[in-house]
């Protein structure tokens, strides 16, 4: 691993640490480089602001295992991937999403469902014959429903298991997303 990338993953650990303990929009970059022992200079190499650098986090410990999940095979596994990492992480999940993190936490869930269910759609549609807008819309309109029922599930506390959102997500999404594509 380059020197930068130990760099980012040592500020990252750094906030996920301080949001155990501490809500997102109390922590400062200065807290942050002292838990690291860098300089603010070095922490503003690496990132625009704190919540680039929760976006990084997330990207890092989520997005990486999700490759394999990007399939018709495999998209029920991803679902439950992300709802697994939120309730291993409960403390900072629910911090950024009840404070002013939200959007970004937002933002990435649509970014990570969105690139999951372009593949499972790529899958599906492997001669390319369905229209490329129809995909599009598709992809946009389930992404913002997975997205709902995480966060109603984050809303609620996280109090369901993450097998039973999973399970509730694939009964939705089970051959809809098929007919759909393959219809047009």
């Amino acid at each position: 691993m380059s020197t930068k990338q130990l760099t980012e993953r040592a500020l990252e650990h750094a906030l996920k640490e301080l949001m155990k303990i501490h809500p997102i929009n109390k922590i400062t970059v200065k807290m942050i480089t002292d838990y690291c022992g860098v300089t603010r200079h070095t922490f503003y190499n690496h990132f625009s602001d704190i919540y680039e650098l929760l976006g990084s986090l997330f990207e890092h410990e989520v997005i990486e295992d999700l490759e394999k999940c990007c399939h018709v095979s495999y998209w029920k596994q991803g679902i439950y991937l992300v709802l697994q990492y939120t309730l291993d992480n409960k403390t900072v999940c629910l911090n950024t999403f009840r404070s002013l993190g939200r959007e970004h936490l937002e933002i990435f869930l649509y970014k990570t469902f969105r690139k999951m269910l372009d593949g499972v759609i790529d899958s599906i549609d492997k001669e390319q014959k369905a229209n490329s807008t129809h995909k599009v819309e598709v992809a946009d309109f389930f992404s913002y429903a997975v997205v709902g029922q995480f966060l109603a599930w984050l809303n609620d506390g996280l109090r369901e298991k993450p097998e039973v959102i999973a399970d509730r997500i694939g009964r939705m999404l089970e051959g809809t997303i098929s007919r759909l594509i393959l219809s047009k």
